[in-house]
């Protein structure tokens, strides 16, 4: 396995470096000079201009300000905001965590969700409840997130006069108002993953029971659970583990619209202050951490599919 993830980690090379290419390019291919954009006001020297076109690379030619940057992020140095001057990389960490733990939470509470529905649901195909849990499903992956958002934010405060509290408390100083907001905001981001895997679950689950090791454990006489567990669901959780991995760039995607409306101080609320105030070495930041986030995420994807199957050998 070591090998393998040797060469896994090598392979990812050449997409790292035309990522970290498409990112110096962004600034370059906007309409106008950028610098004039940024300083609009009128009042910028030609030293102020000079300065900001350096730090963006502007006054280097392409292939130069590719090279300076690759050589950044292999040091870590992802630059300066235009704006605090505050190295992109501490802006990034110090609004990791908030993300991670809403991301995480939604990743959690879908899999504990959605898992248990989607194999009932299989386990009683064609009857009612498969009925009612197929239509919820789709109900949940058509239900925009920034609606739903906006349905907890303003139905408690019009019904029950009680609102979500949007100033952020780490859990340490506030566990119950950090709750009370980490956990809508999760159910937000969760819910068309929730909605999403439960629908994959259903199909892998019906699948698998059609198998002839099923058929074989209920001659056996085992019971239907213990067939489920012990034979299905490992099987029928590969193609729902490469789902996760898929959906796991859109929900990062999401985190923009999520921690935006319940005011949480993540990577994408960073991402959308940077783009309203085109601080574009944030921006470049962000996407390349959230990139390399990606690609390492689809890695970890790929070496579960041993434990989840031990006839997968990685050579």
């Amino acid at each position: 396995m070591t090998r393998y993830v040797l060469r896994r980690l090598i392979g990812m090379i050449p997409t790292l470096l035309v990522l970290l290419f498409i990112v110096v390019s962004l600034v370059r291919l906007l309409p106008g000079n950028v610098v004039d954009i940024l300083l609009a006001d009128g009042r910028a020297t030609a030293e102020t201009k000079a300065q900001l076109a350096n730090k963006l690379g502007l006054d280097q030619s392409l292939p130069e300000a590719y090279i300076r940057y690759v050589g950044g992020v292999i040091r870590g140095d992802l630059g300066s905001s235009l704006w605090t001057d505050v190295p992109v990389t501490h802006m990034i960490m110090s609004r990791a965590p908030v993300t991670a733990e809403v991301a995480g939470v939604a990743i959690l509470v879908s899999i504990l969700i959605s898992i248990p529905l989607g194999v009932t649901s299989a386990v009683r195909q064609d009857s009612f409840l498969d009925y009612a849990l197929r239509s919820g499903s789709i109900a949940g992956i058509s239900l925009p997130s920034f609606v739903v958002a906006q349905a907890i934010v303003v139905l408690p405060a019009l019904w029950w006069s009680k609102s979500i509290p949007f100033q952020y408390q780490t859990f340490a100083e506030n566990p119950s108002q950090h709750l009370l907001i980490i956990l809508p905001a999760s159910f937000v981001l969760g819910l068309r993953l929730s909605a999403t895997i439960a629908r994959m679950m259903r199909t892998t689950m019906l699948d698998v029971l059609q198998q002839d090791y099923m058929r074989t454990a209920r001659a056996k006489g085992l019971t239907n659970f213990g067939i489920i567990v012990r034979h299905g669901l490992k099987n029928a959780l590969i193609p729902v583990v490469t789902l996760l991995g898929l959906q796991f760039a859109a929900l990062v995607g999401g985190s923009v619209i999520t921690e935006s409306m319940f005011a949480l101080p993540g990577i994408g609320r960073l991402l959308l202050d940077a783009i309203t105030r085109r601080d574009y070495p944030v921006i470049q930041g962000v996407v390349v951490s959230v990139g390399i986030l990606v690609m390492a995420t689809n890695l970890l994807v790929d070496l579960s599919y041993g434990y989840l199957d031990p006839r997968i050998r990685y050579s």
